[in-house]
């Protein structure tokens, strides 16, 4: 079965619709490649996944021992290259992980590589990388 559709709408923007949920997404290409910055580019939204999918794994690890990422935030820095051609370079990853109840560090690192081994981490080009830090508050 298809995930989505994506329309072209002009002036270097697309229109997704996720097939089962009906949510869209509209990108813009950059202003550093010619476009307006007005929405995601397709690399910033590459770059989100991994921050979005490693919480998601985390959660649902953590989900079956009653265990609460809610109110966490990541910050996501995308670095693209300098030289040709256009690729990401890198993707900054910053945890900001509200977790209840407290954890002990081992399950902290438990946590914490199953963010490194999300499926959007895993499918990511090796020549990009990936920094996650975790700051446990």
């Amino acid at each position: 079965m298809e995930t989505s559709k994506i329309a072209y709408i002009g002036n270097l923007r697309t229109e997704a619709l996720h097939l089962k949920s009906g949510e869209k997404i509209v990108t813009d290409a950059p202003v550093d490649n010619n476009g307006k910055g007005e929405a995601f580019s397709p690399t910033d939204l590459a770059a989100t996944a991994l921050g979005s999918c490693a919480i998601t794994v985390m959660s649902i690890a953590a989900e079956k021992e009653g265990i609460s990422f809610k109110d966490t935030t990541i910050d996501i820095t995308k670095v693209m290259s300098s030289d040709s051609p256009r690729r990401i370079a890198e993707i900054h990853v910053h945890f900001k992980l509200k977790v209840n109840p407290d954890l002990d560090q081992a399950q902290k690192n438990r946590f914490e590589r199953v963010a490194h081994t999300c499926p959007v981490a895993l499918s990511l080009h090796p020549d990009i990388k990936q920094n996650m830090v975790f700051e446990w508050l």
